[in-house]
């Protein structure tokens, strides 16, 4: 899946407007006006489609973080490094975060989207990288999970 999807999909399954999705990214102190969210949330045919990169994504789950949760205080004398690189992982674990969603709920999003995750499955996705049962969410989780999220939220909605 591309950070475009991701971004488009989460957008919609929460149902986040523009002006919350421009407060997410005010929050991770990353400024971007509606005309950046309308471009981010284009096709990649459609003429003003602007790639969603690491950092933007990185930033706008931050934000949805804070936005959802409130922000960390002190949060701004521990900056984590970004990532070389963001992961399914690293996306799946930012939103179960944001959503303070529980391991349950989790896989009860995952049955809305008859996706079944067995809870070890589950929780080989969130160990650390390198650990012995570490495995790598690909992204037919991921996508299965946003359309759980979409269902869950929207009521019955369907792709």
């Amino acid at each position: 899946m591309t950070n475009n999807d991701v971004f488009r999909r989460l957008r919609y399954a929460l149902n986040l407007n523009t002006q919350a999705v421009v407060e997410a990214f005010r929050l991770s102190d990353m400024k971007m006006g509606q005309a950046d969210i309308t471009s981010l949330v284009k096709k990649d045919d459609e003429e003003g489609f602007r790639e969603c990169g690491d950092d933007v994504l990185q930033a706008f789950l931050d934000g949805l973080i804070a936005l959802k949760r409130g922000k960390r205080e002190g949060a701004e004398s521990k900056v984590a490094p970004l990532p070389e690189q963001l992961t399914n992982n690293d996306i799946l674990k930012k939103i179960r975060i944001a959503l303070s969603l529980k391991e349950d709920e989790m896989l009860a999003i995952f049955k809305l989207a008859k996706f079944p995750v067995s809870k070890s499955e589950l929780s080989a996705v969130f160990r650390a990288k390198g650990q012995e049962n570490y495995k790598p969410c690909g992204d037919q989780m991921l996508r299965n999970f946003l359309k759980g999220l979409t269902m869950k939220y929207r009521e019955g909605a369907q792709d």
